[in-house]
């Protein structure tokens, strides 16, 4: 009682002064309860209290209040070190367990400095004092956590304080080690900015895996990839597919397109050299096998019987168990050569393909001839908006107009074939057979079509060249002329992208070395390419050339080819990003800003985004600031949520290059999530003052709204219609122009069935993506960078697969409205003839004549009177019919969707192979009692399924895939019988206006 009517702690205080220990301890236990209410007051006796803390013939106890009441103070007076060193003094009486502010703080408090000093210790390799009493603090407040089952806290201070021997113990002290495991696998990515240190984890949480009753081998494999581990991986495919189940052999399939989906192409070539082949395998044996399984390729018997068969036509050699590994060993290597699904996502993509060619032809007649710029851009926008489709359906029907192009435009134009065939690894040297240099030094073709085929072999095969790579070597070779040889650089480091061939190295630096600027700047990229992430010692080579020469081109493709040599490095990439940004050389130092960019893609690292900052604001170069703020698209694409909060300053700067570079920030980080703060900043930067910062807004919100419906975001609607305005305003700056056109290609990306993705679904860089945008990029400089684009594009698709890896078809549902994730509907004619709508000059009689037609109008309630007009005002009323034509048009299919969207279904019915766009993913369910359920679940990418019902005949889907790999005669014929479907209408509208009004009478009369 008397304890609660104190109002002054004077009393207590000078009980400190007295002699008895006891009268002591009474006035510091009291004084301990009070000091939240009197902490001022006490505050001027603390040099007494701290007196009392250092007498050693006081007992332990009184000692350690005295500390923790010294602690309590130096708390509330802000001095934070002061009162954590006592809270240490006053051992076991500091109780991590209160729940109070003051225990909080000084938790966390002493969890950042002993972290700070496990990573000094960890980092330097040097023995580093740490306070017996601090540590002790950790690990209370450690086993205090695993106590309580706060495991996932244990597992974020275990991994802060670098203490491996308690995250293990959280992990297996967890109930649920599986799920425990794969959230310290995300944390590990995450928040461990050190690499080696994030390896470190990894290899501990392997160690974890691997002594589960059931080891989860998917995130084992994952982890192993990180950890650059090809031995492990390929072991546990060994294993998984000497196994008698055959739900091993599935499991071991889909890890395989799992290590895919990160495209590490050097990685997998290493798995696959390393699996075991089987024991004695004759020639024969294997044709046998073959012939065998093309023979029962479209039978649907019992599958016990595909495994025990082979055996029978593989004579007394080998014995039955290696025959079925024998057949399981080329399904597998199949899939990590990248073969298995490259092929099925270009049936995918071909039998899914809704590109709309009335688009094409839009932008085609209102782009004026002598704009080359346009001109180029339409053929780019075309290779885009059909890549991997092999549809080159425009390009045929259109051969005359393409022909027109010049020089490097016709470079440009052969290489965007490649685009549009990525992935046809079989054909591709067949389809561009016609343009490849024929022989010899000079084939008689054009160099430029001749480079420009060499590039888009390298586009087809990119990541993928092992079948091409020789003969682009060759060709290098071969000739003298720049242009091949540009071309053939670009190609030789997309097909040998990542693999650091040696070989392969020297070829292209003799190019480098005849110092000629356009083959060196193309040289400089390739060596980039062909060494990513190796952070090799040819870097510094590299460097020391581009001091060299004197060729901006060449200095600029080496900068940006020593910064892809680092990609992924983090710290490891410190030493050189310094050299490069510190370099008097402005390109050089713009080199640096993608060093930092790429060095720390995708690691949202704090000290990587605050030094592109500082360049961006600082440097007296405008294409380093403009460079250093789009490197912070790279750096933080794992959290696009944060980009536009970081760049949003940045976006409204006087300087149009980093308004520019703040755009395309976003439209990196950010692509393809339909992020709606990304999409408002970009939206005033769409009709910005310069002409190249539209450019870069429009095409940065094309990246972002790819694959994002107009239902669930009207805004694509609009930018759609504004990108349709801009290409038909004849004074539209050519900058913008080419901007929107592109934009219109990104959207509709694919046959609008592809998304951009930097990040596969386990969390794990997509190399080629990210190396794709960051060449892209640089297409400010040299437009046939454009084509990388295409190396980021990922499909949108669910793929399910059966055991012989066929693609079954089954249904499965997506639990949300059909119309949030629909193909966008195709354009109608009237929309070809919107060149219309652009009016002459508005004279001030006519704006007389129009207000009183309006008055007219208004009064008797009809808008059909305003037809007595000048001249100029009928231009305007032949426009208005148009729109009013177009919104009769639109009008009739909103009172269809209207009805529709009385009784719209809340969910949909899919059947595999399904569209599924990233927002549509956790809205995938299967049905119950489905025949085929999926070894992992996933909502989209393939999916080994199981069959639960293996006796009963399959229904395979995707059986028209001959045409889609047919010679490019057929695959053509296939694909304009297509189109003509949808060109027949435009053409009737080009050739006569008149008709349509009558039409849309038509429609309403019945």
């Amino acid at each position: 009682m008397a304890a609660a009517m104190v109002s002054s702690a004077g009393g207590l205080l000078a009980m400190l002064n007295e002699p008895h220990p006891s009268l002591k301890l009474h006035a510091l236990s009291y004084l301990n309860r009070l000091v939240d209410q009197f902490w001022p007051e006490i505050s001027t006796s603390v040099p007494i209290i701290e007196s009392l803390y250092e007498d050693e013939e006081f007992d332990q106890h009184q000692r350690q209040l005295a500390a923790l009441l010294v602690s309590k103070v130096f708390y509330y007076l802000g001095e934070l070190n002061d009162s954590l060193s006592y809270a240490l003094g006053a051992g076991s009486l500091f109780d991590v367990s209160e729940d109070s502010d003051f225990v909080h703080t000084l938790l966390s408090k002493a969890i950042d400095e002993y972290a700070i000093l496990r990573s000094k210790a960890v980092e330097s390799n040097e023995v580093v004092d740490i306070d017996p009493r601090l540590e002790a603090v950790v690990e209370r407040m450690l086993d205090k956590c695993i106590t309580d089952g706060k495991y996932q806290q244990a597992m974020g201070i275990a991994i802060e304080c670098r203490r491996l021997d308690k995250l293990e113990e959280a992990i297996t002290k967890s109930e649920n080690v599986q799920g425990t495991l794969s959230y310290c696998i995300n944390v590990s990515h995450s928040f461990v900015n050190h690499r080696e240190y994030r390896h470190e984890v990894l290899r501990l949480l392997v160690n974890v895996y691997q002594k589960l009753d059931s080891p989860d081998y998917l995130s084992i494999c994952q982890c192993l990839m990180f950890l650059d581990q090809p031995q492990g991986v390929a072991s546990i495919l060994e294993n998984l597919l000497r196994s008698e189940s055959k739900d091993d052999a599935l499991l071991a399939l889909q890890i395989a397109f799992d290590l895919v989906e990160n495209e590490h192409q050097a990685f997998l070539m290493h798995v696959r050299d390393r699996l075991p082949a089987p024991k004695t395998r004759p020639v024969e044996a294997v044709q046998g096998v073959e012939t065998f399984t093309a023979q029962n390729e479209n039978t649907a018997g019992d599958v016990q019987m595909t495994d025990e068969t082979p055996s029978q036509t593989i004579e007394h050699e080998t014995d039955p168990v290696d025959a079925v590994y024998a057949e399981r060993l080329t399904k597998v290597k199949g899939i990590l050569s990248g073969e298995t699904s490259i092929q099925l996502t270009l049936q995918f993509l071909y039998s899914h393909n809704k590109s709309d060619l009335l688009i094409l032809k839009t932008i085609k007649q209102s782009v004026e001839m002598r704009n080359s710029v346009c001109h180029s851009a339409t053929i780019y926008a075309n290779a885009i908006m059909h890549a991997g489709t092999t549809v080159d359906t425009f390009l045929r029907e259109n051969l005359d107009w393409l022909s027109r192009a010049t020089n490097w435009a016709k470079f440009s134009a052969t290489a965007g074939l490649g685009v549009i065939h990525r992935g046809h690894l079989k054909q591709g040297r067949s389809l561009m057979a016609p343009y490849l240099p024929q022989g010899g030094a000079g084939g008689g073709g054009s160099p430029y079509s001749e480079g420009g085929a060499l590039y888009a072999l390298g586009l087809i095969h990119a990541n993928h060249g092992e079948g091409i790579k020789q003969f682009l070597r060759d060709s290098l070779r071969s000739t003298s002329v720049e242009v091949i040889q540009h071309g053939a650089c670009l190609g030789l480091g997309l097909a040998a992208l990542g693999t650091a061939d040696e070989d392969i190295y020297d070829d292209i630096k003799s190019v480098l070395y005849t110092d000629s600027a356009v083959a060196g700047e193309a040289a400089g990229i390739s060596m980039g390419l062909l060494l990513v992430g190796t952070a090799t010692e040819k870097a510094s080579e590299m460097l020391a050339y581009a001091h060299e020469t004197q060729h901006e081109k060449i200095i600029r493709g080496l900068a940006l080819g020593i910064a892809l040599t680092v990609y992924g490095r983090e710290e490891g990439a410190d030493t050189l990003i310094e050299q490069m940004t510190r370099d008097q050389d402005p390109i050089i130092r713009y080199g640096g800003m993608y060093a930092l960019g790429l060095a720390y893609s995708g690691t949202a690292n704090n000290k990587a985004i605050r030094q592109l900052l500082h360049f961006a604001v600082s440097d007296v170069s405008d294409d380093v600031r403009r460079t250093a703020v789009l490197a912070l698209g790279f750096v933080l694409y794992s959290d696009p949520e944060q980009t536009p909060r970081i760049v949003s300053l940045l976006s409204e700067s006087y300087n149009p290059h980093v308004r520019y570079g703040a755009a395309l920030a976003v439209g990196i980080s950010c692509a393809g999530t339909g992020l709606s703060e990304a999409i408002s900043l970009l939206e005033p930067l769409t009709s910005d003052v310069v002409d190249f910062v539209r450019q870069g807004a429009l095409i940065a919100m094309a990246m972002v709204m790819v694959q994002i419906s107009e239902a669930s975001d009207s805004r694509v609607g609009a930018f759609r219609r504004q990108l349709e305005k801009i290409i038909l305003d004849k004074h539209e700056d050519t900058m913008s122009k080419m901007g929107a056109i592109l934009a219109t290609g990104i959207l509709d990306a694919g046959g609008r069935n592809v998304t951009i993705r930097l990040l596969s679904k386990t969390k794990h860089d997509k190399v080629t993506a990210v190396i794709g945008l960051a060449v892209f990029s640089q297409f400010w400089y040299w437009y046939p960078l454009i084509y990388f684009i295409s190396l980021a594009f990922s499909p949108t698709a669910f793929i399910g697969l059966n055991y012989d890896l066929k693609v079954p078809k089954f249904e499965f549902m997506s639990h949300a409205k059909p119309s949030l994730f629909e193909y966008p509907k195709p354009t109608t004619v009237a929309t070809a003839n919107t060149a219309v709508k652009l009016p002459t000059a508005v004279l001030s009689i006519s704006a007389k004549a129009k207000a009183r037609a309006k008055k007219e109008a208004e009064q008797k309630g009809n808008v059909e009177k305003p037809g007595i007009e000048s001249g100029a005002g009928k231009g305007k009323a032949m426009s208005d019919e148009k729109e009013a034509d177009s919104m009769q048009v639109d009008s009739t299919a909103d009172t269809t969707v209207e009805k529709k969207a009385e009784a719209e279904a809340t969910y949909e019915i899919l059947v595999n192979p399904a569209r599924v766009v990233p927002s549509q993913e956790k809205y995938i369910k299967l049905m119950e009692e489905s025949r085929y359920v999926p070894v992992k679940l996933a909502p989209s990418g393939f999916v080994l399924l199981r069959d639960l019902r293996p006796h009963e005949p399959e229904v395979l889907s995707l059986t028209d895939a001959p045409t889609s790999t047919a010679s490019p005669a057929g695959g053509g014929a296939a694909a304009t019988g297509q189109s003509q479907q949808a060109t027949t209408p435009s053409a009737m509208a080009v050739d006569d206006d008149e008709p349509q009004p009558p039409q849309a009478f038509e429609h309403a009369s019945p």
